[in-house]
């Protein structure tokens, strides 16, 4: 582990040198160094004999009900943040890394990372430069966040501390060069050129093309309109479907995405994403269905601030997996929908660097998900819990 640390620290190190080394030259630029840390206790009402909120997804296997938050009634650490990011005139690096049991689940599409597997290892959340060619237009070459959905990985920005399911059934992140043009402070225009979805090292040989487009009507209102068209195959596959095989080059996968948000006033706060995917044959070599099936789901959110050190939100989502072509499954392995509800509470407190985030969520499935601690299903779980978040 402590050569672990010592890898990352030699990293940002390295981006600090670079950026007081630019401090010479005739167009100086600014090196800035912020991240963040935080633990969460959440109790379950069910109280699962495995002290788990993931629930089943067919023989005992561990489901896809949380994202991040898996562990109920114990405490537990989520990530550890370190991020530096150098911005000048012409170009911007950044260099995200993240610690701890959240970036490895982060990371999922790599199961045995560069340190080995199932380690709790140094990840690579974002690492890319961003050229700027002219005040309008600019590329990004690297690994990135995705552009997809209202929730991101880190916990301060999210309102609520657990993650939807369009989060946890989405893409999580992209390696790839994109072009960014702004048409002015109102439109936008994004398009890029990927490898596979959630992975370092792709899979075959075709690219995946993603796309933003985002625009502002009036002031305080943000619509994104998103999607991404990929072939995610590996090889010609036998699916379950009647045994047809699907050839890889048919194979396809696409995600459209709408995230809106709306400051009401200064105090109340609402946003909407809502999403729709596809996919025919091959998943990464896990399978999949010869004809093209569908997932799918509506999260609408709202906050409000009832002083600047308190504030609630309410988080309501559906999600639609009824087809099985997501990891969202009931707990005999058959494609499932959910509606749930979440509760959150933000405190503010150490002049901004402290947030805590007492928490109620219910997830109510369309059939048996949970486990109680007698063993017997049910379809719906409820817990509740508090996460603290350390910000710099």
């Amino acid at each position: 582990m402590r050569k672990r640390f010592l890898l990352g620290f030699s990293l940002l190190a390295s981006l600090a040198t670079y950026a007081q080394d630019s401090t010479t030259t005739s167009a100086p630029g600014k090196f800035t160094f912020s991240g963040y840390m935080d633990t969460y206790y959440f109790g379950n009402f069910n109280n699962p004999k495995s002290q788990s909120n993931l629930g089943l997804s067919g023989a005992g296997i561990p489901g896809n009900a949380r994202a991040f938050d898996q562990k109920a009634g114990q405490f537990g650490i989520g990530l550890v943040q370190a991020k530096a990011v150098y911005t000048a005139d012409k170009v911007e690096a950044v260099a995200d890394l993240v610690f701890g049991p959240f970036a490895d689940l982060g990371n999922y599409g790599n199961n045995v990372g560069f340190l080995g597997a199932g380690s709790t290892a140094l990840a690579i959340k974002q690492a890319y430069i961003t050229m700027k060619a002219t005040p309008k237009l600019s590329f990004t070459a690297g690994q990135f966040g995705t552009h997809i959905g209202y929730e991101v990985i880190d916990a301060p920005v999210n309102y609520n501390y657990s993650l939807s399911n369009l989060f946890n059934n989405g893409p999580f992140y992209h390696l790839g060069l994109k072009a960014q043009y702004a048409f002015s402070d109102r439109a936008a225009l994004m398009l890029g050129v990927v490898n596979n979805v959630d992975n370092i090292f792709d899979n075959n040989k075709k690219k995946g093309i993603i796309g933003q487009f985002f625009f502002s009507p009036v002031a305080g209102w943000n619509v994104y309109l998103n999607g991404i068209y990929s072939d995610e195959a590996s090889k010609d596959i036998t699916t379950t479907n009647n045994a047809v095989v699907v050839p890889a080059d048919k194979a396809n996968y696409m995600l459209f995405d709408l995230t809106t948000t709306y400051q009401v006033t200064s105090k109340f706060f609402l946003g909407l994403n809502a999403a729709k995917g596809s996919q025919k044959g091959d998943y990464q070599n896990t399978g999949g269905p010869a004809t093209a099936q569908t997932w799918g789901g509506v999260a609408v959110y709202s906050n409000y601030a009832f002083t600047d050190k308190f504030g609630l939100g309410v988080r309501y989502e559906s999600f639609d997996n009824k087809n099985g072509v997501r990891a969202l499954l009931d707990a005999n392995g058959n494609g499932a929908s959910v509606n749930s509800i979440t509760v959150t509470g933000n405190i503010t407190a150490a002049d901004g660097h402290l947030l805590l985030k007492p928490e109620l969520r219910i997830d109510s499935y369309s059939a048996n998900k949970f486990e109680k601690n007698d063993g017997s299903l049910t379809p719906s779980q409820a817990t509740l819990g508090m996460a603290a978040i350390f910000k710099f």
